[in-house]
């Protein structure tokens, strides 16, 4: 027996049902093209082609290659629908490494803003979303993607992908159509929908709908999965690697680039806080009460950009891409606990002292007085103060007559100051990621001896 088998016969079956179900939803979309009654005027010398030819002949190969896999009963050795070894290779060396990592989801969330007019589109996305379902459903094939991916606590992030991508869609798309209308002076989309429906019995029915069908979700989902349970706790045996809950996992990511008081206490309440000043620094008027996205672009890029990459993404990360040791593997990569790397991150101060001056690293006496063990460490982490104030205190002055002048005329002084801050606090985090990565630095500010390390 196999102990590493990428493929039985069960998991090809479970496949195929996979498979019937994306035909089920195309024969759907294939009816609602039919319906539009647009054709093609010419194809390969054929006139006159229905549009809805393209998505039939998709929707019967899906049922094809779901109808067998169902009736699989071969070898699984000779399954050949399941994606290259050398694909699979490429993927782990990008999505192991934490720069390529961020730099591609940088990318896609660059794209996702620049493209927002043509991705947005109904056919566009529906290609998209067959793509992700296709390409999760192939993964499946490999015995390491499908451990991680599988593992019953980890189905609900798959599901939380899919519905972050559905509702990041349904924003932009109705953002684009009423940009769209504004620039051509037509009503908004909710100026068109201002119906009045009342509490009962319309609201009322539809919340007893919904939840009864996710009453009826939810015991599918416990009956076909098991629960996510684990052997009995124990002090002398932790789980390797040990997670948070999987809402809690980009605060353990943070964990990774700063000391606890930051990642645990400082950065969540800058969130909290944050929120909660909305209301009161907010000077644009526009895009209440409808969506837009031209008339509220700085707001819904600075929101999407920390909740996109900076928490989604670390979710991401947290959950299928830390493995054992905390080390990052590749998604079709094995969880080897033996996997070990070497991390030799060094201070700031340290490298000023030593790597640049030749100098020892100034270490306090234990035995002087608190003030002079206090200058020895102002003097030892000077540099680390002094680029940590230029960073809170210059940079905003030179934000608010440079880039962001607009922004100071209109909102005062104040108001400025207080979303200047709370922009850079959200920028501290890829930025501490950035210098981890490029020059190994640990801390900008180490001082072990008061517990306070930035």
């Amino acid at each position: 027996m196999d102990p590493h088998p990428d493929l039985t016969a069960s998991v090809i079956r479970g496949l195929g049902w996979f498979y019937l179900l994306m035909a089920a939803m195309n024969a759907f979309w294939t009816i609602r093209v039919f319906k539009t009654g647009t054709y093609y005027e010419s194809v390969a010398g054929f006139k006159h082609i229905p549009k809805a030819a393209p998505w039939a002949i998709f929707t019967a190969l899906l049922f094809m290659v779901g109808a067998v896999q169902v009736r699989f009963d071969s070898d699984p050795a000779d399954f050949v629908l399941k994606l290259p070894v050398v694909f699979k290779d490429l993927v782990d060396v990008v999505i192991a490494n934490p720069i390529s990592y961020f730099a591609l989801s940088m990318v896609i969330f660059v794209a996702m803003i620049w493209l927002r007019r043509w991705w947005t589109k109904p056919t566009v996305a529906w290609i998209l979303l067959n793509f992700a379902m296709l390409f999760l459903c192939v993964s499946m094939t490999d015995y390491d993607f499908r451990q991680i991916v599988g593992k019953p606590d980890n189905v609900p992030i798959v599901g939380m992908l899919f519905l972050v991508g559905f509702f990041t869609w349904l924003y932009f798309s109705k953002s684009v159509e009423n940009d769209r209308r504004i620039a051509a002076g037509e009503p908004k989309i909710e100026d068109e929908q201002s119906e009045q429906v009342l509490v009962w019995p319309d609201l009322v029915y539809t919340e007893m709908i919904c939840m009864l069908l996710l009453t009826a979700l939810l015991i599918a989902w416990g009956i076909a999965l098991q629960a996510p349970l684990e052997e009995p706790a124990s002090a002398v045996k932790t789980p390797n690697p040990s997670k948070a809950p999987w809402y809690f996992l980009g605060l353990q990511e943070m964990l990774v680039y700063y000391d606890p008081w930051m990642a645990g206490v400082v950065l969540p309440s800058v969130i909290l806080v944050g929120l909660m000043a909305i209301p009161y620094i907010d000077f644009n008027p526009k895009g209440n009460g409808y969506y837009t996205f031209d008339e509220r672009k700085f707001s819904i890029i600075t929101f999407l950009f920390g909740f996109l990459p900076l928490w989604v993404g670390m979710i991401v990360l947290g959950t299928f891409i830390r493995g054992p040791n905390w080390n990052m593997f590749g998604p079709y990569e094995y969880w080897d606990v033996h996997k070990l790397e070497v991390l030799n991150n060094i201070d700031l101060s340290q490298m000023f002292w030593v790597d640049w001056l030749g100098k020892p690293l100034p270490k306090p006496d234990p035995n002087a007085s608190f003030w002079m063990q206090a200058g020895t460490i102002i003097l030892r982490e000077w540099l680390g103060f002094a680029l940590i104030l230029g960073y809170l205190f210059l940079l905003p002055p030179l934000l608010a007559v440079t880039v962001f002048r607009k922004f100071f005329i209109k909102m005062g002084f104040l108001r400025f100051m207080v979303l200047a801050n709370l922009i850079l606090l959200m920028g501290a985090l890829p930025l501490k990621m950035a210098l981890r990565w490029a020059f190994t630095l640990k801390y900008i500010v180490s001082i072990p001896e008061w517990f306070f390390n930035i």
